[in-house]
């Protein structure tokens, strides 16, 4: 493959949600389990359905002209497999069972020898496990349930049931995260990666709304991206059937990297901000704000979605990576 068709691929996967499969263990059990839901030509044709809507069993029975029992089955598989979510709902005619694809794409890694001189800690934070938060309406929270607290009440940001939100918006202002630290001067870090399904928040909803939001690490700033815009009318694939299609349904999943040459936005350098600004060694924790300043050119708001709103199955997720300082010593040595 020519390198420049090798760019457009990587471009055109990076805005697909994907779903990555390592052969390692234990790994391996859920690699063969999904590989196995894929070898079959029903179940494609269901998960090419599934593209880009949400249907109910009976829809995709017929539409597949299908039998009812012969779907459901298929089903099952699809979702033991984890290659899509079904919710069942209250209909005119009883209860139905909806369906939604979760992923675009499936990567398979063959084995691979890791580096020995790397290692990486993943920590995963609820959005509601803020503990700093200063916020001007609209705002709110809401769980994959109902509603915490009430609509545009800073107070409400209190709650002890706050931990459960999966689902988080402001107008501006921020919600600060302390993800736990331990330094060990043997294994400096190399890397940090945050990423965040998140977007701009408007009333109720609107696809070309700008907004500013910013991500700071340990009071260093890392960058400032642009949303544009608060995506709604199409509900997310994740979203509770009860949460209005008129709400914001789902975000962009964002990614920043600080290294040691500087921090970066989904791979574009957003700061000269680098790993040794960020003075990690002198906190047990690595305090994360993310937020809308009020004095920013766009003031659009921001959502933040959990893993089980919106169109990513995940939180906030923060990947340390270290390298050991005997690693380091020898790459200086033969530099």
């Amino acid at each position: 493959m020519k390198q420049e068709n090798f760019s457009d691929v990587q471009e055109a996967v990076g805005a697909l949600r994907l779903l990555r499969l390592r052969t390692e263990y234990p790994a391996r059990e859920h690699t063969v389990a999904v590989l196995k839901a894929l070898g079959s030509l029903p179940r494609m044709a269901i998960l090419n359905f599934l593209e880009r809507k949400v249907a109910n069993v009976s829809e995709i029975a017929q539409a597949l002209d299908m039998p009812l029992s012969t779907t459901n089955l298929h089903i099952t598989a699809l979702e033991e497999a984890g290659l899509i979510h079904s919710e069942t709902v209250t209909a005119s005619r009883g209860i139905q069972k909806l369906c939604a694809r979760l992923y675009d794409a499936v990567v398979v890694f063959l084995p691979q020898s890791p580096p020995t001189s790397m290692k990486v800690s993943t920590i995963e934070m609820p959005v509601g496990a803020f503990y700093d938060c200063e916020v001007q309406p609209t705002c709110g929270l809401a769980t994959a349930e109902n509603l915490i607290g009430r609509l545009d009440d800073a107070a409400s940001f209190f709650e002890p049931e706050r931990i459960h939100a999966q689902l988080v918006w402001l107008t501006s202002g921020f919600l600060e995260y302390r993800f736990p630290y331990r330094h060990d001067p043997e294994n400096p870090v190399h890397s940090l990666t945050l990423s965040a399904e998140i977007c701009s928040e408007a009333a109720p909803y609107a696809l070309e709304w700008p907004s500013d939001i910013f991500v700071e690490i340990n009071g260093k700033l890392i960058g400032v991206w642009t949303s544009p815009g608060d995506f709604g009318g199409e509900r997310g694939t994740l979203t509770p059937a009860w949460w209005g299609e008129w709400n914001s349904q789902y975000g962009l999943l964002k990614t920043w990297r600080v290294d040691a040459s500087g921090s970066f936005i989904d791979g574009v350098k957003s700061s000269q901000v680098c790993i040794h600004d960020l003075e990690l060694e002198r906190r047990p924790y690595i305090a994360i704000r993310i937020g809308v300043k009020p004095d920013a050119i766009n003031v659009g708001g921001m959502n933040l979605f959990g893993k089980r709103f919106g169109n990513y199955a995940q939180d906030l997720i923060l990947k340390i990576i270290y390298t050991s300082k005997a690693s380091v010593e020898s790459d200086a040595a033969s530099a």
